[in-house]
């Protein structure tokens, strides 16, 4: 069967809205509030093993779970000026207690900089308590204003997984820093995730923050998604808080911090990014279900009881060695209507079990990513299975960061990477001084956004000349048509 990824590429919201409905991901737009959505229980699996995966990589780096209150007070949100200022026009207040007016004004979470500072500067007096490294996995809520849309810009983040940490020094909070970036790279990389990281503008970094780190990735629309971001707060947050603690040599000092956090876009970005027109391709390693089995009926009752049987013993022997599988037994579908919704939902591999599979003792496998097919003797279904599924996992990966490194064009030539962001053809790197008001106008110029300069490459600009104001280069800065 052909393969083809027609509506997948240039129609993806419409092809993204379709899977997370029809597949029974994500109930979105049904709710009765916008810009929040329904985790069913196939997505919610899926966001299950993103949040174990996450879980795991922080809890064996030494940070520990916390749970925070989702009410913020007023004054204290604006404690923070310039923090405030980057959240003002999106925080949900709330005013009333039933029929009275509320004292003080209560913000629903948008983020937690400064409620866990706050708690930090009650608990924490002495560098003999540092470093300190808290995250939690918690609903944020944001008046978003632009067209929302699901999971990807909402007004509910219901997976926001935020890490803070605490620091003597500027140099400590910076090395963690590096060990957020390496985290994530990780956990990216576990999940066939392809991305770039870069460090944010200045006029784009998190407000309150001293510099930003951002994991960006390529959607199948060639617009770019933001992903992950990690922020050396310095001192900012403490200062407001006059909080200090007692360092080695006996003085008091503002501690320094970072924060860094990943949102319900990472679960859009695994249904997303390896799909075609049949749907998406789930990566095994969160798949909820990694085999489906579906029996082909004979003519016969006789027949069928030995088809059912043996598609029972397959489902059985798979799941005793810790593969998950299904069998979808529903005499209302045709075969064709059961792949039609089993490809939908993504899932890895489909075993085909018929007349000929009984007699012959055998296993007809296909692959839910190239759609081909194998027939197996059953003997060797588990040993098979297992290397397919590592297979499928590792192609996927390899194929999404083929298409996004394809995506990455570098000229410099002004006139072309305009063209090129005009096309949607992913992120155009350009040369560049270093100067902000040339960031801001190739923003302007090229109508896009400037996502920063590559974190952890760097490409050779000293013969090259500012695209803009046309001095000498110092840095490569990053375009992109962005969500």
């Amino acid at each position: 069967m052909k393969i083809t990824r027609e509506k997948w590429q240039t129609n993806f919201s419409e092809w993204f809205e379709w899977v997370l409905k029809e597949g029974e991901f994500y109930d979105y737009g049904r709710y009765p509030v916008k810009g929040v959505g329904v985790w069913l229980p196939y997505g919610f699996k899926i966001r299950r093993a993103v949040t174990d995966l996450i879980r795991n990589l922080l809890d064996s780096t030494g940070h520990e779970e916390v749970l925070f209150p989702m009410l913020i007070p007023e004054d204290l949100l604006r404690r923070e000026s310039e923090h405030i200022r980057g959240f003002e026009g999106e925080v949900y207040w709330v005013t009333k207690g039933g029929k009275d007016d509320l004292d003080v004004k209560l913000a629903l979470r948008p983020t937690s900089e400064t409620s866990i500072t706050f708690m930090e500067s009650l608990w924490i007096s002495s560098y003999k308590q540092l470093p300190k490294k808290y995250y939690q996995i918690v609903s944020v809520f944001r008046y978003e204003t632009k067209a929302t849309r699901p999971m990807i810009r909402l007004r509910e983040l219901t997976t926001f997984k935020e890490a803070h940490t605490l620091h003597e020094t500027y140099e400590d909070a910076e090395r963690q820093v590096k060990e957020a970036v390496e985290i994530y790279k990780k956990f990216f990389d576990e999940l066939g995730i392809p991305y770039v990281i870069s460090k944010r503008p200045d006029w784009d970094k998190f407000a309150g923050a001293v510099y930003t780190i951002a994991f960006d990735t390529i959607m199948p629309d060639s617009r770019v998604m933001q992903i992950g971001t990690v922020h050396h707060l310095g001192q900012h947050f403490t200062k407001v808080f006059d909080f200090k603690i007692q360092k080695k040599d006996g003085s008091l000092e503002y501690p320094h911090q970072t924060s860094y956090g990943i949102s319900d876009r990472v679960v859009a970005a695994l249904i997303a990014i390896n799909g075609d027109d049949h749907g998406p391709v789930l990566n095994p390693k969160i798949a909820p279900i990694k085999v489906v089995i579906i029996p082909i009926p004979a003519k016969d009752d006789e027949t069928n009881k030995k088809i059912t049987d043996y598609c029972d013993g397959i489902a059985e022997e798979l799941n005793k060695n810790s593969i998950n599988a299904v069998i979808d037994k529903n005499p209302e579908k045709t075969p064709g209507e059961k792949f039609y919704i089993w490809e939908l939902k993504g899932v890895p591999l489909r075993i085909e079990i018929g007349q000929r599979e009984v007699n012959n003792n055998t296993v007809y496998i296909k692959r839910r990513d190239t759609l081909q097919g194998i027939s197996i003797q059953r003997s060797e279904l588990v040993k098979k299975v297992s290397e397919l599924l590592m297979n499928i996992s590792e192609d996927l990966k390899k194929n999404a960061w083929e298409m996004m490194k394809s995506k990455i064009i570098y000229t410099d030539d002004l006139d072309e990477a305009k063209k090129t962001l005009e096309n949607r053809s992913g992120i155009v790197e350009v040369p560049w001084c270093g100067e902000n008001d040339c960031g801001l106008k190739l923003e302007e110029l090229t109508n896009s956004r400037v996502l920063g300069s590559p974190y952890d490459s760097s490409r050779d600009v000293s013969n090259k000349s500012c695209v803009v104001c046309k001095k000498p280069a110092k840095d490569t800065l990053r375009l992109a048509k962005t969500y």
